[in-house]
């Protein structure tokens, strides 16, 4: 084997190696925006989570806010609600799960829906688990909580469902007190 031929294999395996190469890097470079664009939008990471000021709720009011596109009722509750809520026993409830994403697995009794000990704050999604609708709140319907006048459902003052075709309790969202006014959703 001469001297020439020696050299004309290496240049090509360095052919070969040059084009995979720049095949791999062009593959790459076409398949990359089309994985990238599974992530998830800037706007919807930011709904992820957010966080709720809660200083001007007033006991016996409730705020409403959007988060993940639906809404979530916020509630700040009277001795007299949460004195009702606690008052139920759970033989009464349709519904005897908590439905809470912070207490897993509890049962529906009021002290495991609220996000805080002594049960002044409820945070619930604003959905009802029949079909979907937003229920209406300040004390309506037969239980004195929240009335889903599309079907029927009535909600007591905890968000529990006692009359209606609703299967569920309103749904408790992951939640928690970042400070004494602001609320973490998410």
């Amino acid at each position: 084997m001469s001297h020439a031929e020696d050299h004309a294999g290496t240049r090509r395996d360095f052919l070969y190696y040059a084009t995979a190469g720049a095949g791999a890097v062009a593959t790459g470079a076409a398949v990359w925006p089309l994985i990238n664009q599974m992530n998830a939008s800037a706007d919807v990471r930011a709904l992820a989570s957010i966080h709720v000021d809660v200083s001007a709720v007033a006991v016996g009011s409730q705020l409403t806010v959007k988060w993940r596109g639906k809404p979530v009722f916020i509630r700040r509750r009277t001795p007299e609600e949460i004195e009702a809520a606690r008052g139920v026993p759970l033989s009464d409830l349709i519904d005897t799960g908590s439905e809470n994403a912070n207490k897993p697995g509890t049962d529906a009794a009021d002290a495991n829906r609220t996000l805080d000990e002594a049960g002044e704050w409820l945070v619930m999604l604003g959905v009802c688990t029949h079909l979907g609708c937003v229920p209406l709140g300040n004390g309506a319907g037969e239980f004195g909580g929240w009335f889903c006048p599309c079907h029927g459902s009535h909600y007591d003052t905890a968000g529990r469902i006692r009359k209606g075709p609703a299967p569920r309790n309103l749904e408790v969202p992951q939640a928690q007190f970042t400070d004494e006014t602001t609320i973490l959703l998410g």
